[in-house]
């Protein structure tokens, strides 16, 4: 098995189980980078939109009523049978999905008005080739928007950051800074338009929870939160509960 393969393999077992709970899930089903991805969509009503790495399809439910159409693309099939479930219920007759790598869009060239992405990025294992690859399939002038967690840059933050989230979840590849972004984007051939930065709150029990992290994870989990040095545990705001807050941030870019 390739290290590819081996990757995917690792997203699929923690995702295809939970695909529901994404469904549910307040974290995803809310928050400003949400509304202001649908802000993008309200701009351009005649838009195709390509919503990557879809997860439990709540970028795509937002933005469908407002645009002419939308595929919903994710490497997890269990997610997107509950996104086209959930898209026939809601009567989003415009939505359609699609499943794949991204770093591997089977669509042709300039396909898009409109690619989204929320909270999929820190899963890709070559991100550079699929910011590449969300440029190819966008139109020219189209416009990109990446939204995820961020790294706050430093190092030391930087270390507990990812390695809080890769004990969470084993397919975590990497929350990039917002450097590290600007330095991508830029090396795929977009056009930096804006950066919004924010924080998102985290409930330990839910946020462990919806990915089914393992005990022996979570008891880890918690004693890296009660260890902390005061720093970490000050950016973060680390809880007595193990909650705790992120760094996120949304890029939107354009295709020149």
């Amino acid at each position: 098995m390739t290290l590819s393969a081996s990757h995917d393999a690792a997203v699929e077992r923690q995702f295809s189980p939970q695909a529901a709970a994404y469904l549910t899930s307040a974290v995803h089903a809310q928050g400003e980078d949400l509304q202001q991805l649908a802000s993008l969509a309200r701009e351009q009503p005649k838009a195709r939109v390509l919503d990557l790495g879809c997860g439990g399809g709540h970028v795509s439910f937002l933005v469908a009523p407002l645009v002419q159409h939308v595929t919903a693309y994710d490497l997890s099939q269990a997610m997107l049978d509950v996104v086209a479930a959930e898209a026939g219920r809601r009567g989003l007759h415009n939505l359609d999905t699609c499943q794949g790598k991204a770093e591997r869009l089977p669509f042709d060239d300039e396909q898009f008005d409109l690619v989204l992405c929320r909270y999929s990025t820190h899963h890709w294992q070559d991100p550079g080739q699929a910011i590449r690859e969300a440029r190819r399939v966008l139109k020219p002038g189209g416009i990109a928007a990446f939204a995820d967690v961020v790294s706050p840059g430093e190092a030391l933050l930087d270390t507990w950051l990812q390695t809080f989230e890769l004990l969470r979840d084993t397919s975590h590849v990497r929350n990039y800074s917002i450097a590290e972004w600007s330095a991508l984007l830029t090396q795929a051939g977009f056009t930096l338009q804006s950066t919004t930065l924010r924080r998102l709150p985290l409930e330990f029990s839910s946020w462990v929870a919806r990915m089914r992290t393992p005990e022996t994870f979570v008891a880890a989990l918690r004693a890296l939160h009660a260890i902390a040095p005061d720093v970490v545990r000050g950016h973060f705001e680390i809880q007595g509960d193990g909650s705790f807050s992120s760094d996120t941030g949304t890029l939107v870019v354009r295709r020149g």
